[in-house]
């Protein structure tokens, strides 16, 4: 019964975020019922002796093993904010970034420029880990910068999917995989470790697409 009240709150979670438009306030909330109601579950079984109070300490339990996670989650959005936040309009690090590496595009080859988009997006990336603050911080400027460079808007949008999901893996900055590592207690420099291998060859495979992109005139 608890398996499928996890099956049925996981459907619930997917029709609320595909139909209703549901966020983290919602899904949040969603999860919580989904708990309170295994815990219900568990009382009335007695599934490991469990007593009403038990759903109470579990909740505590759980709580204190993410609040590591939450505070990590909090640093490594405030980067982010010392740098300026992710505001393209407003004079800041990250647009002064920006637009230093976009000045420097100007004048090579389509198929070369497509392949420094994509490593320029995916080293932006650990400034914003955000897809759709990067997105609009960065596309503002890529998209017309590829027309004058002979290269596909497409192609463009293709170097910022790639820059901006791939390096995700691996970006200290980013408040999912540092909360992930801090509730699963494996260290970032543990984590790099066994991750830089398998992102090298994401890179190679990743400027290669981005070759045959812009060679194919996608």
């Amino acid at each position: 019964m608890v398996l499928l009240t996890m099956a049925a709150g996981i459907i619930w979670v997917i029709w609320g975020v595909l139909k209703e438009g549901y966020y983290i306030p919602e899904i949040s909330t969603q999860f919580f019922i989904m708990g309170l109601v295994s815990g219900i579950i568990g009382v009335i079984f007695k599934l490991n002796g469990m007593k009403l109070n038990d759903i109470a300490s579990s909740f505590k339990q759980g709580a204190a093993d993410l609040v590591g996670a939450a505070l990590i989650v909090g640093m490594a959005q405030g980067i982010m904010l010392v740098l300026g936040g992710s505001d393209p309009a407003a004079p800041t690090v990250l647009n002064t970034i920006l637009h230093g590496i976009s000045e420097a595009f100007v004048g090579v080859s389509g198929t070369f420029a497509a392949v420094l988009m994509y490593l320029f997006q995916a080293v932006f990336n650990f400034f914003v880990v955000s897809g759709s603050g990067q997105a609009a911080i960065t596309m503002p400027i890529m998209a017309p910068l590829a027309d004058l460079l002979d290269v596909t808007r497409q192609t463009a949008v293709l170097g910022f999917q790639l820059g901006d999901g791939l390096t995700n893996i691996i970006v200290p900055t980013s408040g999912c995989l540092m909360g992930a590592l801090a509730v699963a207690r494996i260290d970032w420099s543990q984590w790099i470790k066994f991750m830089w291998k398998y992102l090298g060859v994401l890179v190679i495979m990743s400027i290669a697409t981005m070759i045959i992109a812009s060679v194919i005139g996608f």
